[in-house]
C-alpha cells in the first residue's frame, strides 16, 4: 500500500472525528441551560416549616413479668387431704391453702409426750435420791462432829450425795430434752397445715398454678401452688447501646399489648442492669407498671415506648425536605414568594441544617434563614437561586 493512501484515511478520520465533536458540542448548548435561571422555573411542592415540640423516641419490646411469685410447699410429706385454691382464684397472706393427712404426726406428739413424763417421773426420783442422801450427809457430819462416825463414812456420805446431785441434773437434761420433743412433734403436726406465708407487697395475690390435687402423696418442699403478685407488674425490656445512655431511673413509658388493642398503659423505668449481656450486647431494663384493675397478665408482650430526648421550641421539617448536597444535609427554602391564579411562584435558596431529632417523618433541624416554606419534592433539580412554580393543588369547587 502507498504512503500517501495510508497519509490520506488518516487524514479523513480526523476530519470525520472533528465534525462529530463539534456537531455533539453544538447540541449539548443549544439543549441543556447552563443556569438555573436559563432552565425556567421548577415545578415542585412545599409545605410550611412547623415551630413547636418535637420528640425522639424508642419502642422497646418486652414481656410481662410478676415482680414477686410465691411457690407453696409444705415443709413436711405427707398425703394431701385437701387443697384450696384453683386458678386465678384469690389468697390472702397467712391463708390456710392444704392440709396433710396428720394422724403419723399426732402420734409422733403423743409419744413425745410420753417420753416427756418418763422424763418427769425419772427427775422426781432423783430428786427424792438426793434428799434422802442430804439427810445422811447431814446426820454422818453431825455424828462426824461428835466423834461418833469416821472421816471416811463422812466421805462416803459425801460422794453419794454429789451422785445423787448428778442424777438430778441428768434427770433435768432428760425433761428439757422430751419438752424439746414434744415442741418439734407439735411444730411438725403443724406443718401439715400449709400456709401460704410471704413476705412484702400486697396482701392479695392470685393463684397462678396448682400442681397436684387432693390424694396425691408428696414429699417435703414439693411445690403445691404458684401464687403470683398482679399489681403492680413489672415488664422487661432489653436496650442496645445506642440507646442505654438515654434511660434513667424513672423515666415514663408506655405500654400497649395485643391484649387490649387501642390502649395505652402507664409505666415508669424501675431498674437498670449495670452491666450488659456477653452474647446480646443488651441490657436489661425493669419498668414498673401500675395494674390496679388487673387487666395486664405476665407473659403477656409488650411494646414499650419510651422518649428519649425532647425539645419544645424547634424548627420542624419533613424528613422528605431533606437532601444532600457535597455531603452536607440542606433545604431548599421557598424565598420571594408571590402568589398567582396559577399558583405561587419564587425563587429558592440552599440552606445547610444540622438535624437534631427525628420522630416519624418530621425532624428538627438546626440552621440560619429556616422559615415560611421548604421544598418536599422536587428538589433533585433546584440549585441555590433556583426560579420555581408551586402548583395551586386545591381541588376545583364545583
Amino acid at each position: 500500500m502507498k504512503l500517501s493512501s495510508i497519509l490520506g484515511g488518516i487524514l479523513a478520520i480526523a476530519v470525520l472525528a472533528a465534525l462529530g465533536w463539534a456537531i455533539a458540542e453544538r447540541l449539548r448548548k443549544a439543549g441543556a441551560p447552563r443556569t438555573a435561571a436559563e432552565r425556567g422555573p421548577v415545578p415542585v411542592e412545599v409545605v410550611d416549616v412547623e415551630q413547636g415540640p418535637i420528640e425522639r423516641s424508642r419502642t422497646f419490646s418486652g414481656t410481662l413479668e410478676s415482680p414477686a411469685e410465691f411457690v407453696v410447699a409444705p415443709k413436711v410429706g405427707g398425703r394431701v387431704v385437701r387443697l384450696v385454691g384453683d386458678l386465678a382464684d384469690e389468697v390472702t397472706r397467712g391463708q390456710a391453702v392444704a392440709w396433710l393427712d396428720s394422724d403419723e404426726w399426732k402420734q409422733a406428739v403423743a409419744q413425745a409426750e410420753a417420753e416427756l413424763a418418763v422424763a418427769r417421773a425419772n427427775l422426781v426420783e432423783a430428786e427424792n435420791a438426793l434428799e434422802i442422801a442430804s439427810r445422811a450427809l447431814d446426820r454422818t457430819q453431825t455424828l462426824r462432829e461428835r466423834g461418833i462416825s469416821s472421816e471416811s463414812q463422812l466421805d462416803t456420805a459425801r460422794a453419794d450425795h454429789l451422785a445423787k446431785q448428778a442424777s438430778v441434773d441428768v434427770a433435768l437434761a432428760g425433761v428439757t430434752r422430751a419438752e424439746a420433743a414434744v415442741e418439734t412433734a407439735k411444730i411438725r403436726l403443724g406443718y401439715t397445715t400449709v400456709t401460704a406465708d410471704w413476705g412484702e407487697g400486697d396482701d392479695t395475690r392470685v393463684v397462678a398454678e396448682r400442681f397436684v390435687d387432693e390424694g396425691d402423696t408428696v414429699a417435703a418442699n414439693t411445690a403445691l401452688l404458684s401464687i403470683v403478685e398482679l399489681d403492680p407488674l413489672e415488664a422487661v425490656i432489653y436496650a442496645t447501646e445506642r440507646d442505654y445512655g438515654m434511660l434513667h431511673v424513672g423515666q415514663a413509658a408506655t405500654l400497649r399489648t395485643d391484649a387490649w388493642p387501642g390502649e395505652a398503659f402507664a409505666g415508669e423505668i424501675a431498674r437498670i442492669a449495670p452491666v450488659f449481656r456477653r452474647a446480646s450486647r443488651q441490657a436489661r431494663i425493669e419498668l414498673a407498671i401500675e395494674n390496679p384493675e388487673r387487666r395486664l397478665k405476665p407473659g403477656m408482650f409488650v411494646r414499650a415506648r419510651v422518649v428519649l430526648e425532647r425539645a419544645e421550641a424547634a424548627t420542624i421539617v419533613p424528613v422528605a425536605a431533606l437532601t444532600t448536597r457535597e455531603g452536607r444535609e440542606v433545604v431548599f427554602v421557598l424565598e420571594d414568594d408571590t402568589v398567582s391564579e396559577a399558583g405561587r411562584s419564587g425563587t429558592v435558596s440552599m440552606r445547610p441544617v444540622t438535624v437534631a431529632i427525628r420522630d416519624g417523618e418530621r425532624a428538627q433541624v438546626v440552621g440560619e434563614g429556616v422559615r415560611g416554606s421548604v421544598v418536599v419534592l422536587g428538589q433533585q433539580l433546584l440549585d441555590d437561586g433556583s426560579p420555581v412554580t408551586v402548583p395551586d393543588t386545591e381541588p376545583i369547587a364545583e
